[in-house]
């Protein structure tokens, strides 16, 4: 496994599809890569609005959690991680188009 891709979740249902969706848009092969969702105990609808893209790819993980903020988040998700190389992704931010292919390609 060459990257991990930690997302924090945390009452961002306005946000968590975009943000999960550009994710898949790396151009990277999905044997390349991991997505590591920690669901730090969202109380609103955040895990149900990507349950389908969950339910769609083999290389996405979830961590469910109380909530312990989201340094805590983090530290949980890099436990599970696998890759070489660690990227955390706040749940309400977007990834350029195959921003990760050129920055994984580059540390390579």
């Amino acid at each position: 496994m060459k990257l991990s891709i930690i997302v924090p979740v945390y009452n961002v249902e306005k946000y968590i599809r975009p943000c999960v969706e550009s994710i898949f848009r790396q151009g990277l092969d999905e044997d390349d890569f991991e997505v590591v969702i920690v669901n730090d105990g969202t109380p609103d609808k955040s895990m149900e609005i990507i349950a389908d893209i969950i339910e769609a790819h083999q290389n996405i993980h979830v961590i469910n959690q109380e909530n312990q903020g989201i340094s805590m988040a983090r530290n949980n998700g890099i436990k599970r991680a696998t890759g070489e190389y660690v990227h955390f992704l706040d749940s309400d931010d977007l990834l350029l188009d195959n921003s990760l292919s050129y920055l994984l390609n580059k540390a390579t």
